[in-house]
């Protein structure tokens, strides 16, 4: 049950809404939760946050297109996201920052496999380096 809890509070987390997974990380393992337990379950709530991240940010293209491209800022800004996209992922693991960038990862469409590469490792890193200083 306290698996449960944590996986959705990583993946609440992850989203755009103001939560701090790593207090509830920290809490699990400090109330006995084996380390592979929590690291599973913040884990691949972080990781699943993250996929849907992408696609809203994906699925929003669409509807931001026009508007977009409409402006040389816009198109500015999109064609750098198409050029340095996955270098930015890798600050996809800080707080207030990254979770944004994984949504303009979708909207710039970057690579799904190379995103959940790049971005998922970083978030087990991160839990993992929470658990080492604990």
């Amino acid at each position: 049950m306290a698996e449960l809890a944590l996986f959705f509070s990583a993946f609440v987390a992850a989203t755009i809404l103001p939560f701090s997974s790593e207090v509830a990380f920290m809490t699990a393992l400090k109330s006995g939760m084996p380390l592979s337990h929590a690291m599973l379950a913040a884990s691949s709530g972080n990781i699943l946050a993250i996929v849907f991240n992408y696609y809203l940010g994906y699925f929003l293209y669409e509807k931001t297109k026009r508007k977009l491209f409409g402006s040389k800022i816009g198109k500015r800004a999109f064609l750098w996201g198409h050029k340095y996209g996955y270098i930015t992922l890798f600050a996809s693991w800080l707080p207030i920052i990254g979770d944004p960038l994984t949504i303009v990862a979708g909207l710039v469409r970057l690579k799904f496999v190379w995103f959940v590469i790049i971005a998922g490792l970083l978030r087990i890193g991160r839990y993992y380096l929470l658990a080492t200083f604990l």
